[in-house]
C-alpha cells in the first residue's frame, strides 16, 4: 500500500526557496526560467490540449515542495517536472542503499557506495527531464520544532514517507494559510441521432436561435430529460421558436472545502476505487493509522513475517477503530499482510499512486479540474492473498536490489519476473514508463531465462519528451526504442533486452511468427490506436499467450487483462465505429468548425499528395507523353490520363505563377463556391413541407471578396502558394512572401467573373464522395488537345512529368502544413459564418491529436505491471482486475475481467475461443479426408469449411460436392514456407432451416513432422 499527502499552500508569486535554516544543504542547477518563455508547443502541445492555455501559464508560476525521495516521492517529481511546473524542491534526510536501487529509477549503484543524500543523487536526473523547470535539493532535517514559514514560498507541498505527527503539523500550517481551492422549463432537443451526452446541474449558452431570441447569449443550468433532450428555464414569456441554434456547455467555477487532516483521520472520506469491496478503504485506512502508532512506538516497520509484530499490529488497528466514528470492522487479512510486507516496496503500486498525487498536485496550482476529496488508498492485495501459505524466508531479505520487492511478492514470485520473456509493442510514453518497471522488478534478468524484446519503428520528436521519460533533447531524431533500451539499462544494468525497429502487422509475420510468439509468456501493447491492437491480439490468440493492453487520452485511462482461457479477447468487444461527416456536409453543407476542418485537411490531401502521387504513377507507367498522345488517338483509355493532363497543362512554371495558382483557388473556394449553392438554392428556397431550405443545420454561405490587407486572405495565399511551389519544385524566397511582392504579382492576375453551372448539388446525407467522375467526350478531346499543347510547347519533358509528394506533417511548424489548413478552413467558416478556431485547435482537430498527459500514462503503467506480476505467477481468474481512470474527476474504477465464453455445439461439445482443434494431413490428403477425421477426433461432423473469407466448402454451392475429391494443398495453395492453415468449420443445425452451428478454428497441419 502506498500513500502520500498533497497540501495546498498560499499562491504567492516568490522564487523557490531551496534552503533554511541552520544546517541545510542545497544544491541548484542553472535552467531556463519559465517566466521568460511563452508555452513551447512543440514540446507541451499534447499536455496543451488537456489542461488548455490558462492552467499551463498558472503551472508555469508555481512552486512545488517534495519531501521524500523514495520510488513514490521520485515518480511525483518525475511527473511534475514533465507536467512544466516553474519550480520544484525535492527533501530528503536518507542515503541510499542497496535497498533503494530496486524502488528508485534514478540511482546507480556509485550512489550507495558513496552513500549520496537521495534527493542530491536524483536532482540532476530530475533537472534533465525538463529544462524549463528549475530544480533545487535540500536535506534538512524535519522534526516537530521545525520553523515551516519557508513553506509560505510554495503552492503545493507534497509528504511522502513521513511520520503521522510531522504530516499533521505541516497539514496544519498549510491549511490555515490556505483559501479553498477553487476548481473549475422549456426543452432543448438535438438534431437527430445527435445525443447531448449532458448531466443535470450543466450550465450552456445559447446562441444563432431564430424565435426566441431572448435566449441567445443567456447561460442556462439544464436538467436532463431524455440522451437527446434538456428542459431550462420557463420560456413561456418568451417569443416562439423558429428553427437552429447552437448549445455551447459552459465550464462554471466550483467551490470545495476541505477538512484537516487531524479531523479526516477521525472521519475520513474515501474514493472507493473497487465497488465489489466498498468497505476495504476504511479498513485500509484503519490498518495504515495502526502502521503510523506502530512505528511512533518502536522506532521501526514490523519485521517481515514476524507473528508478534503482525498481533502487536492487529491490537493497534483494534484499539484505533474504536476512535474512529464509523468504528470500521477490522479485516486481519489486511493487517497481516501489511505487517509482513511494511518494510517491502512495490514499484508499480508507486507508479499508479504517483501519477494520481502528480495530478493532484497541478489541480492544486492550476485550479483545473476537480480535486481528490480527499482519500484514495489502492491496494494490490491480491497479489499476496493468491500466494500460497508463503514461508518467511521467501520474503526475507538477500543483500540485492531486489528485496523491497522480495518482501512484498517473495522470492519464488521474483524469480519468475527475472526469468520472463516479455514481448512490448510500442515505445512511446506507456512502453518508456513499462521499461522502468520491467527495469526496477528485474523482469528479463535471469542468466539463464528471461528476455526483454521491444519493438517500435518511429523516431523520437521534440513533443515526446513531455511525456516519454527516458528520451532527451540530444536523443531526438534517434530511434525510440534503441534509445528507449539504452537508457532502461542505466536504471538495471541486468536487464537483457532486444530493441527492434519493426512495426507488428501482416508484413512482418516472418520475423514475428508462431515460433517467437511461442517463446513470449507475455505480449504488452503501448499502442495508439485500435487496429494495432486487434492484430497483436489476434496473434495471441491463435497462439494462446496472455496479452495485457492499456491506453490514455488525456486524463482518461484504461488497463485490460487477457489471459488465455480465463478471459475474453480484445477483439471480443467492438466500439461503435466513429461516425463520420456526410459528404454532402463537407462539400457544401458546414455547420462546425470540425466540419471546415476537415474539408481543409481534404484539400491539403488533394492538391498535395493524392494528386502528385497519382500524377508521379501515371509516368511511371507511361515513359513519356508523346508514348501517351499516341495511345490516346488510337483510341486506348488510360486510367487517371485526364486529372494528369490537366495538371501537366496548368503546371506553374515560376513563382509568380505558383501565386496566381494561390489567388484562382481562393476565387474557386471562397467566392464561385457560395455564389454557385446559392444560385441552386436562393435564401428564400423551400422545401416539400414548405420550411426553409437553409435552417440549422444548413447554413447560407456568403461569398467573401479577396483582400490582400486582411491576414487570413494574405496567410492562404502565402501558404497555398508555397505549397504549390514545393509540389512543383519552384524555388522561392521570404522575400517574395512579403505583401508588397505578392500584391505586384496579383496586379497582372486576372480573375475571371462568376458564371453559374449546371452541376446538381448533392443534399442527400447518405451519398458517398463518387469513386469516379464521368469523363464526356468533350473531355476527352480537350484532354488530347491539351497534351498536344504541352508537347509543342517543350513543357512536356522529363522534368515535367514529376511532383514532389508532400506527406502531411503537423509538428513541423516551418512546413506551411497546418498553416494552410487554418487559414483554409476558417475561411470556409467566414463564408458560413461558423465560429473560427485558432491554430492550436485545427492542429489538434487535423492532425487528429490525442490529448496526452504524464500522470495518468505513468498510473496506468503502474496498474498494467501489477497485473504482469499475477500472470507470471499464474492467477486464478478471481485475481485478475480492469481498471478505468479519469484523473480530472477523480475516478478510478476496478472491475473482474470478462470470463471467457463457452459455446454449445451439441451433445456436450463445446468450445471457447481459446479452444482449437487440430487435424494433421499429408499431401494427398482430400477435403473429404479432413471432414472425416474432424468427425473422427471430435466426434462431430463440418458441413462448411471456410478459409478466411474464402468458402472451400459449402454444400448447397453450385461445384463444391466435386472438391470433396481434391487435395487439401490444392484447395489451400500453402506457400512453401506455410506448414499449416487455420480454418473455420460449422455444423449441421439441429432443425431444419435454422443456422449453422459454429465450431472453433481447426488448424489443419500439411504434414504429421509439423507442429
Amino acid at each position: 500500500m502506498e500513500g502520500s499527502e498533497s497540501v495546498a499552500a498560499p499562491r504567492e508569486e516568490a522564487a523557490s526557496c531551496s534552503s533554511w535554516g541552520s544546517g541545510s544543504t542545497s544544491k541548484n542547477f542553472t535552467i531556463m526560467s519559465a517566466e521568460s518563455v511563452e508555452i513551447d508547443d512543440a514540446l507541451y502541445s499534447r499536455q496543451r490540449y488537456v489542461l488548455g492555455d490558462t492552467a499551463m501559464q498558472k503551472m508555469a508560476k508555481s512552486h512545488v515542495f517534495l519531501s521524500g525521495m523514495g520510488g513514490l516521492g521520485l515518480e511525483i517529481a518525475k511527473n511534475l517536472v514533465l507536467a512544466g511546473i516553474k519550480a520544484l524542491t525535492i527533501h530528503d534526510t536518507e542515503k541510499c542503499q542497496a535497498w533503494d536501487l530496486g524502488t528508485n529509477f534514478f540511482l546507480c549503484e556509485d550512489d550507495v557506495i558513496n552513500m549520496k543524500n537521495r534527493a542530491e543523487a536524483v536532482l540532476q536526473h530530475i533537472a534533465e527531464l525538463n529544462p524549463y523547470v528549475h530544480v533545487t535539493s535540500s536535506s534538512v532535517p524535519f522534526n516537530e520544532t521545525t520553523d515551516l514559514s519557508f513553506l509560505d514560498q510554495y503552492q503545493c507541498v507534497v509528504l511522502t514517507e513521513m511520520k503521522l505527527p510531522l504530516q499533521k503539523k505541516i497539514n496544519d500550517f498549510c491549511h490555515s494559510h490556505c483559501p479553498p481551492i477553487k476548481a473549475n422549463p422549456g426543452i432543448v432537443t438535438c438534431l437527430e441521432n445527435h445525443p447531448h451526452k449532458l448531466e443535470t446541474g450543466q450550465f450552456l449558452t445559447f446562441r444563432e436561435i431564430n424565435g426566441m431570441t431572448g435566449l441567445n447569449g443567456s447561460t442556462q443550468q439544464i436538467t436532463v430529460v431524455s440522451p437527446f433532450s434538456f428542459s431550462i428555464c420557463d420560456t413561456t414569456e418568451l417569443e416562439p421558436y423558429l428553427h437552429g441554434g447552437i448549445a455551447v456547455q459552459v465550464k462554471t467555477p466550483k467551490m470545495f472545502y476541505f477538512e484537516p487532516l487531524e479531523r479526516q483521520i477521525k472521519h475520513p472520506k474515501c474514493l472507493i476505487a473497487d465497488f465489489s469491496k466498498p468497505e476495504v478503504p476504511l479498513q485500509i485506512h484503519t490498518a495504515m493509522l495502526a502502521l503510523d502508532q506502530f512505528q511512533e512506538n518502536y522506532s521501526r516497520k514490523p519485521n517481515i513475517g514476524c507473528q508478534q509484530d503482525s498481533e502487536e499490529l492487529l491490537k493497534l488497528a483494534t484499539s484505533i477503530s474504536e476512535t474512529l466514528e464509523e468504528k470500521p470492522d477490522i479485516n486481519v487479512d489486511i493487517v497481516r499482510w501489511l505487517s509482513w510486507t511494511a518494510r517491502g516496496f512495490l514499484s508499480p503500486l508507486a507508479a499508479a499512486v504517483g501519477g494520481v498525487a502528480s495530478q493532484e498536485v497541478l489541480k492544486a496550482v492550476t485550479g483545473k479540474f476537480s480535486p481528490l476529496c480527499q482519500w484514495l488508498y489502492l491496494e494490490a492485495a491480491d497479489i499476496v492473498e493468491s500466494l500460497d501459505r508463503p514461508e518467511c524466508e521467501e520474503f526475507l531479505p538477500r543483500g540485492d536490489r531486489y528485496d523491497a520487492l522480495r518482501a512484498c511478492i517473495g522470492n519464488t514470485l521474483c524469480q519468475k519476473l527475472q526469468n520472463l520473456n516479455i514481448f512490448l509493442v510500442g515505445c512511446g510514453a506507456i512502453g518508456c514508463e513499462m521499461l522502468k518497471n520491467f527495469a526496477l522488478l528485474g523482469v528479463g534478468t535471469s542468466k539463464e531465462k528471461g528476455m526483454v524484446t521491444v519493438t517500435d519503428p518511429d523516431l523520437i520528436e521534440k513533443s515526446n519528451l513531455n511525456r516519454q521519460f527516458l528520451f532527451r533533447p540530444y536523443h531526438i531524431q534517434k530511434p525510440k526504442s534503441y534509445t528507449a533500451a539504452d537508457a532502461t539499462l542505466k536504471i538495471n544494468p541486468q536487464l537483457k533486452i532486444d530493441a527492434h525497429l519493426n512495426k507488428v502487422c501482416p508484413a512482418t509475420e516472418t520475423i514475428y511468427n508462431d515460433e517467437f510468439y511461442t517463446k513470449q509468456d507475455i505480449i504488452i501493447t503501448a499502442l495508439d490506436n485500435v487496429e494495432a491492437r486487434r492484430y497483436v491480439d489476434s496473434r495471441c490468440l491463435a497462439n494462446l499467450r496472455p496479452l495485457l493492453d492499456s491506453g490514455t487520452m488525456g486524463t482518461k485511462g484504461h488497463t485490460e487483462v487477457i489471459v488465455p482461457h480465463l478471459t475474453e479477447s480484445y477483439n471480443s468487444h467492438r466500439d461503435p465505429p466513429e461516425e463520420e461527416i456526410p459528404f454532402c456536409t463537407l462539400k457544401s453543407f458546414p455547420a462546425a468548425i470540425e466540419h471546415t476542418i476537415q474539408w481543409a485537411r481534404d484539400k491539403f490531401e488533394s492538391s498535395f499528395s493524392h494528386k502528385p502521387s497519382l500524377f508521379n504513377k501515371f509516368w511511371q507507367t507511361y515513359p513519356s507523353a508523346e508514348d501517351v498522345l499516341q495511345k490516346m488517338q488510337n483510341g486506348h483509355s488510360l486510367e487517371g490520363c485526364f486529372q494528369v493532363i490537366k495538371l501537366l497543362s496548368r503546371r506553374p512554371r515560376n513563382w509568380s505563377q505558383c501565386v496566381e495558382l494561390a489567388r484562382l483557388k481562393f476565387e474557386k473556394y471562397f467566392n464561385h463556391k457560395a455564389l454557385q449553392l446559392l444560385h441552386c438554392f436562393p435564401l428564400d428556397t423551400r422545401l416539400k413541407d414548405g420550411s426553409l431550405f437553409w435552417q440549422s443545420p444548413k447554413r447560407p454561405p456568403s461569398p467573401i471578396k479577396f483582400d490582400l490587407n486582411e491576414p487570413l486572405h494574405l496567410s492562404f495565399l502565402q501558404n497555398a502558394a508555397k505549397l504549390y511551389a514545393t509540389v512543383y519544385c519552384i524555388p522561392f524566397t521570404e522575400e517574395g512572401l512579403s505583401a508588397d511582392a505578392l500584391q505586384n504579382i496579383l496586379a497582372e492576375v486576372k480573375i475571371e467573373e462568376f458564371k453559374p453551372s449546371n452541376k446538381v448539388v448533392q443534399t442527400d446525407e447518405t451519398a458517398r464522395k463518387p469513386e469516379h467522375v464521368p469523363v464526356s467526350s468533350e473531355d476527352e478531346r480537350n484532354a488530347v488537345f491539351q497534351l498536344e499543347k504541352a508537347i509543342s510547347s517543350n513543357e512536356a519533358t522529363k522534368s515535367d512529368l514529376q511532383m514532389a509528394v508532400l506527406s502531411f506533417e503537423k509538428d513541423d511548424d516551418s512546413n506551411g502544413h497546418i498553416d494552410f489548413i487554418t487559414a483554409a478552413s476558417n475561411l470556409r467558416a467566414k463564408m458560413y459564418s461558423i465560429e473560427p478556431a485558432d491554430r492550436f485547435k485545427t492542429k489538434r482537430i487535423a492532425g487528429k491529436i490525442i490529448p496526452a498527459i504524464a500522470t495518468s500514462t505513468a498510473a496506468v503503467s503502474g496498474l498494467v505491471a501489477l497485473e504482469m506480476i499475477k500472470v507470471a505467477g499464474g492467477y486464478p481468474f478471481e485475481a485478475y482486475k480492469n481498471c478505468f481512470l479519469n484523473l480530472a474527476i477523480p475516478i478510478l474504477v476496478f472491475t473482474e475481467t470478462t470470463e471467457v465464453r463457452k459455446t454449445e455445439i451439441r451433445n456436450g461439445i463445446s468450445f471457447t475461443i481459446w479452444d482449437r482443434w487440430t487435424i494433421h494431413g499429408k499431401e494427398d490428403f482430400t477435403l473429404l479426408d479432413f471432414i472425416n477425421a474432424v468427425k473422427e477426433k471430435y466426434g462431430i461432423e463440418p458441413t462448411m469449411v471456410v478459409q478466411g473469407v474464402k468458402m472451400l466448402y459449402v454444400p448447397v454451392m453450385p461445384g463444391h460436392a466435386k472438391r470433396l475429391k481434391l487435395t487439401m494443398h490444392k484447395l489451400v495453395k500453402p506457400s512453401t514456407e506455410k506448414k499449416y492453415v487455420d480454418l473455420t468449420v460449422s455444423f449441421a443445425p439441429d432443425t431444419d432451416g435454422d443456422e449453422d452451428l459454429p465450431g472453433p478454428p481447426v488448424r489443419y497441419y500439411f504434414s504429421h513432422d509439423s507442429d
